[in-house]
């Protein structure tokens, strides 16, 4: 068992740190006051590489591992949630997923440009009607020909406006007995005839980011955009959500990092009754907590993208990880405006944006009821992971190069 990091692995923290600390930390604030997302993100991101970062140099990656990716979203929501939904959407929930389901003209078309940062990707799962309940799916893709017909709206989805290509998933056979059966994945441009999308403004966080929704009216797409078997994009949902809940949950151990040493320096600085505030047992108290639960949060992390690595499956340890990192969190972000006091209330201070982005990830990538869910399942034995038709690769130093 061995703890460490390769010095590849902190060459890549240290590079992702740098271009977060010095890109984008300097303008994030006014950018999450405007409710726009900066210009220059996706792409600098793709210039340096971040937006390929595990995958084979073959396919227009960086060869990295699953490690890598996890510590380039842990530095990157140290300065922002929004820098690490970037890496959610267009690698965990899309280029993952083609990596691991598509074929190989698919990767040639889709992924190698992804890999590039030369197009963007995004996710088609979420409706207005279904969140959790993914078989609640009304959106269809009905086949005519050798053409699929695709109607329905996708919402809540990052960088709908962004994005050239989505991995969208609708009902191809409403008819099927069980309605998880019934669903199919699509890799669909944009650009296409009868898309139509938007951004959503007024959220409570991630306001330096694009959220919004994708509407399909009549889109018409070839079969062969089609994502693996007719009928198996449901299986391929969940195993995007694997690999998007992973990067969600390292990010969230950033969030955790960045309300400690912002506790740590504020309460160094600030004085009261005559000293500072670090001197408070109850503050320490506040701050061992926050030690405490990045730790945990990390080695959760690091122990499943391991696992990734090595080619298992995941799907417990991942959903453990994303369950405590976020909800621990909201709460260091929580406490972190607390050990601030009235300055954390105001967005002089970064602590009161890092609460607001926090909030969102106990929702996204499944709810933290769902992951309790999850985690009674598999103690209980009433959950078992069956083994898919394509697995995601396991990392070969070798061969990715």
């Amino acid at each position: 068992m061995d703890f460490a990091l390769s010095g590849e692995h902190r060459m890549v923290q240290q590079m992702v740190r740098d271009f977060a600390e010095r890109e984008v930390a300097p303008i994030i604030k006014e950018y999450d006051r405007d409710q726009e997302m900066a210009p220059l993100i996706l792409p600098r991101m793709g210039k340096l590489g971040i937006l390929g970062i595990c995958l084979p140099v073959r396919y227009g990656g960086q060869g990295m591992d699953y490690i890598s990716l996890g510590l380039a979203c842990e530095e990157l929501e140290v300065v922002d949630s929004t820098l690490r939904v970037v890496l959610s959407v267009h690698i965990g929930l899309n280029s993952l997923a083609l990596f691991q389901w598509g074929s190989e003209e698919q990767k040639q078309r889709y992924l190698v440009p992804q890999a590039r940062g030369e197009k963007v990707a995004c996710f088609g799962l979420t409706e207005p009607g279904a969140g959790s309940d993914v078989a609640g799916i009304v959106s269809t893709a009905r086949r005519e020909g050798e053409d699929y017909i695709l109607n329905g709206e996708k919402m809540w989805i990052s960088l709908a406006t962004k994005a050239h290509h989505c991995l969208w998933v609708g009902r191809t056979n409403p008819k099927a007995a069980d309605p998880h059966e019934g669903l199919s994945a699509f890799m669909v441009e944009l650009d296409r005839p009868g898309v139509t999308t938007g951004d959503l403004h007024g959220k409570l966080g991630m306001r330096a980011g694009s959220t919004g929704w994708i509407n399909f009216q009549d889109v018409r797409v070839p079969a062969n955009q089609r994502i693996g078997e007719e009928g198996e994009g449901f299986k391929i949902a969940m195993s995007c959500l694997d690999n998007g809940r992973y990067t969600v949950a390292a990010g969230a151990t950033g969030l955790i990092r960045a309300s400690l040493e912002a506790s740590i320096k504020y309460s160094k600085d600030r004085k009261a009754f005559g000293r500072e505030i670090a001197k408070f047992q109850l503050v320490q108290q506040k701050i061992a907590k926050m030690v405490q639960s990045y730790e945990m949060a990390r080695l959760l992390y690091l122990r499943a993208g391991w696992m990734k690595n090595q080619g298992l499956r995941n799907t417990r340890e991942t959903s453990l990880a994303k369950w405590f990192a976020t909800d621990e969190s909201f709460s260091a972000a929580s406490e972190a405006i607390q050990i601030h006091g009235a300055y954390g209330y105001s967005d002089e201070y970064d602590v009161e944006r890092y609460l607001r982005n926090s909030r969102g990830a106990i929702i996204y990538e499944g709810t933290s009821e769902i992951h309790q869910l999850m985690q009674a399942g598999y103690a209980l034995g009433l959950r078992e992971d069956t083994p898919l038709r394509c697995e995601l690769p396991a990392y070969d130093a070798q061969d990715w190069q």
